[in-house]
């Protein structure tokens, strides 16, 4: 039996135990909260740290925006003052510009007989059709038109000639004066003999002026030549070119779709006129030049009037038409047959020496010899003569052949002497392939070509 000593011994140990226990509790409790509130402390002093870098970053941020608020808005102010200034150039000088092919788009008579004084009205009429055009937008006050005719002075003075009008050597060249004079800005251009020139100048100066901001307009005097389609085709800005008309519009223009204006109280509605008659056989010849005729118009049909007139009081003369083969020479194609009369060709061919008529001057209008020409220049062609040397002169082959793109050109890009699979030439200038398919070349110059 535990004895009360016992007893209370063996409570005194279990007290003492339980407080060892507690003591135990409590330096542990202690311990971990004191490595708690390190950790904590450390935690909260990175947070102080990272959040005086947040305030940092912030106020540096603010800072940025507020720099690049205001370089903004300088750039803002930069671009809107450039945008006035580009406005302001794009419209201080605007111009409307016409070019004008004067080879073909002509200035009425009424004007060009007055020399200076015509020249000088036409000017100031061409400026004022201009700015009517322009009445619908707000610098017509101060838009400036600019003119420049581009022809061959001296070519487009012997088509007057031919034409059969009153306007003289010195009227046209006194009134091409008076349009340089009427206007500052007004230029009557001699290009010179060669059909390309007028037409490259007009090329070149449309594609110059098209891109610049300040021309407003590019009216181009073109409506008779069909060349300067494939030329407006190319264009992008077709919204900024408008086409003069004089002589009738050749439909490959109006296909372009670009605008077309009428000034026909300025320009001739027709292309000159050989009225130079000189007997029965002269006929009409409606182009400046012959060598257009015959590579532009058709000859006419020919009428069978035997069945319609039994019998005539005078012998009608021989006529020769140029023989046109059912073959395909190459990409230019068959020259147009020429009808003739051939007693008057025979006539042509027998002026020798320096009473042959000179076929430059006839044929294209100008000689680039001049006055040093052997040939003759003044003398009063028929449109049968000049049929004739439009003929004899296609006897001679284009150096360019088949390749040939002057649609003016006066020499022959095939044989045109094949009658029924023969070649009737004397001496044949043409090569084998200038002939049709298996004709007989019965005397090429030089021999055959074997």
């Amino acid at each position: 039996m535990t004895t009360p000593r016992e007893y209370f011994e063996h409570r005194a140990e279990q007290l003492k135990a339980y407080r060892d226990a507690e003591s135990s509790l409590i330096a542990d409790m202690l311990g971990y909260y004191s490595e708690l509130e390190k950790k904590l402390l450390d935690e909260n002093a990175l947070l102080r740290t990272q959040n005086e870098n947040l305030q940092l970053d912030l106020q540096d941020s603010h800072s940025t925006r507020r720099e690049l608020q205001k370089q903004s808005n300088l750039a803002a102010q930069v671009v809107q003052s450039a945008k006035v200034e580009i406005n302001m150039l794009q419209n201080r000088n605007p111009y409307v510009i016409a070019l004008i092919d004067g080879d073909g788009v002509i200035f009425n008579s009424s004007f060009v007989s007055q020399g200076i004084e015509g020249g000088k009205k036409a000017a100031n009429v061409l400026r004022n059709l201009v700015l009517e055009q322009c009445h619908d937008t707000e610098l017509t006050e101060e838009i400036e038109v600019i003119a420049k005719v581009c022809t061959n002075i001296t070519g487009l003075i012997s088509a007057f000639t031919r034409d059969g009008g009153h306007e003289s050597a010195v009227a046209f060249k006194d009134f091409t004066l008076g349009f340089t004079q009427g206007k500052a800005s007004f230029d009557f251009v001699d290009v010179g003999p060669g059909k390309e020139r007028a037409d490259s100048k007009i090329k070149a100066l449309t594609r110059w002026n098209i891109r610049n901001h300040n021309c407003k307009q590019v009216l181009l005097g073109i409506s008779h030549d069909a060349g300067y389609a494939p030329f407006l085709d190319e264009i992008g800005e077709k919204h900024k070119i408008t086409i003069i008309k004089g002589p009738p519009t050749v439909p490959e223009l109006i296909a372009t779709g670009v605008q077309i204006l009428d000034f026909s109280e300025l320009f001739r509605a027709e292309k000159l006129i050989n009225r130079l008659s000189n007997g029965s056989n002269n006929t009409a010849v409606t182009a400046s030049t012959w060598a257009g005729i015959t590579s532009a118009t058709p000859p006419p049909a020919v009428i069978n009037i035997k069945s319609s007139v039994k019998t005539s009081s005078a012998k009608a003369s021989p006529v020769l038409v140029s023989a046109m083969p059912a073959w395909s020479p190459g990409p230019r194609g068959l020259d147009e047959p020429l009808k003739q009369d051939l007693n008057v060709l025979d006539k042509v061919k027998n002026r020798t020496g320096n009473d042959k008529l000179c076929n430059n001057y006839f044929l294209r209008g100008y000689c680039p010899k001049g006055d040093g020409c052997n040939f003759v220049h003044d003398h009063d062609i028929t449109s049968a003569e000049m049929t004739a040397i439009a003929y004899l002169t296609r006897l001679n082959p284009c150096t360019n052949q088949q390749y040939c793109e002057d649609d003016k050109c006066i020499y022959g890009h095939h044989c045109p002497s094949v009658s029924n699979g023969e070649c009737k030439a004397y001496g044949c200038r043409f090569t084998k392939d200038q002939h049709p398919p298996g004709t007989f070349i019965r005397r090429p110059k030089g021999g055959a070509w074997e």
